[in-house]
């Protein structure tokens, strides 16, 4: 079993994260059965971008990185005070050790910034939400910014808006599984 971890910061764009519930989920049920999703953040209950409520798996300080294959880290907010979570250094530490274990992170939208500022990015090619404020904050954390709404660069995914989160879920289930079962999960999906 392949377990993903999502990582919710408050403020977070369910959008961006639901991509990943979904497409994690039909492959559990009805593609190679083969992934698990869980989510974590720094507290037990967050809000979203608009203010929903939602509990998590884990809290940060209970993760055994070691028992997962990948990471997911949608973006956010600033009006939902997603950076003050975004840019925890306990949260930035799970994106290091990931990294750290060489597993694949994938990232919406301007979750490639606490990707970035974990150091996780640094000479890496990368994307981010399609504004200059973003587009020049990634840059100023040392990633090479291509121009591109998804870029893959090793085990790295970011991509550039909230468009593009089901896209980069199924990039991300195509390394956890194949190219095959993927074509699956996207078709009975109606993709």
């Amino acid at each position: 079993m392949k377990k993903i971890l999502l990582l919710l910061a408050n403020g977070f764009e369910i959008l961006e994260a639901s991509a990943f519930v979904d497409v994690m989920g039909w492959n559990l049920k009805e593609g190679d059965y083969s992934t698990k999703l869980f989510t974590c953040a720094l507290k037990k209950e967050i809000k979203s971008s608009f203010n929903q409520t939602f509990k998590v798996d884990y809290l940060i300080n209970e993760l055994d990185v070691n028992s997962f294959d990948a990471l997911a880290v949608p973006g956010g907010f600033k009006d939902y005070n997603y950076y003050e979570d975004a840019y925890n250094e306990q949260f930035l530490s799970v994106i290091r050790s990931f990294k750290e274990k060489n597993k694949i992170i994938a990232s919406v939208c301007v979750g490639a910034l606490p990707l970035a500022k974990s150091g996780a990015l640094k000479n890496k090619n990368g994307t981010t939400y399609n504004s200059n404020e973003y587009r020049k904050e990634l840059k100023s954390f040392g990633v090479v910014l291509i121009n591109q709404s998804i870029v893959e660069d090793e085990n790295f995914i970011t991509s550039c808006g909230p468009s593009t989160a089901t896209d980069v879920a199924f990039i991300l289930l195509e390394k956890l599984t194949s190219k095959e079962n993927t074509k699956k999960v996207r078709e009975l999906m109606g993709f």
